[in-house]
């Protein structure tokens, strides 16, 4: 595939817990979509079974900070304090240059960066859950961080609900059926898709 190849950008952003990394993993499961996953490194230890490469890029802080400092990033955050994560500029390229859209799941400060910078090419999709009590059980539910985590997550959560209205999309995630329909019918209209009735 030629290297001039420059596909869609599809953000999927919400508060932790929201759903958006489920609703990503069924459109990337669409083969119509021709949708590669953006992954995003972090300094943060990989938790549980997350693979290097796959997941995330575990780099180290300091690492992290020097590709700030070398503007080697499309968008980057302090999402918790000594935690970083962002989106390599390199990785847009690899999946352009495979002929593929870009999709990510990243937090919403990243997401509107994305869209900042690539305002026609990006279609940005808040994911918003049902409220913030729902959000505290699904990540309960999930028991993977402490209960000191899971606080600040949802001490974060009105803040980021708050900038729902500045993406271009917004997905109600009360019945997961009804969100990745959703989910496809904005993609496919995106892509410009049409559909088989």
């Amino acid at each position: 595939m030629a290297n001039n190849f420059k596909g869609k950008l599809f953000v999927f952003s919400a508060p932790s817990g929201s759903g958006k990394t489920t609703i990503v993993r069924h459109l990337l499961a669409q083969e119509r979509f021709n949708l590669e996953f953006s992954i995003s490194a972090t300094s943060r230890e990989a938790r549980g079974k997350e693979q290097d490469g796959k997941d995330y890029y575990f780099i180290s802080k300091e690492d992290f900070i020097q590709k700030i400092k070398t503007d080697e990033f499309l968008e980057w955050e302090e999402v918790y304090r000594d935690n970083f994560y962002g989106t390599l500029k390199t990785e847009v390229e690899r999946i352009w240059s495979l002929g593929k859209h870009v999709i990510f799941d990243i937090d919403v400060r990243g997401g509107l960066r994305v869209k900042e910078k690539f305002p026609e090419e990006t279609l940005a999709v808040f994911v918003k859950p049902p409220d913030i009590n729902e959000l505290l059980r699904r990540l309960k539910n999930r028991g993977e961080e402490s209960d000191e985590k899971i606080g600040a997550r949802i001490a974060k959560a009105p803040i980021e609900l708050a900038t729902a209205p500045m993406f271009d999309k917004i997905i109600k995630n009360y019945d997961l059926e009804v969100a990745l329909q959703d989910a496809e019918d904005l993609v496919d209209d995106f892509l410009g898709i049409k559909k088989e009735n």
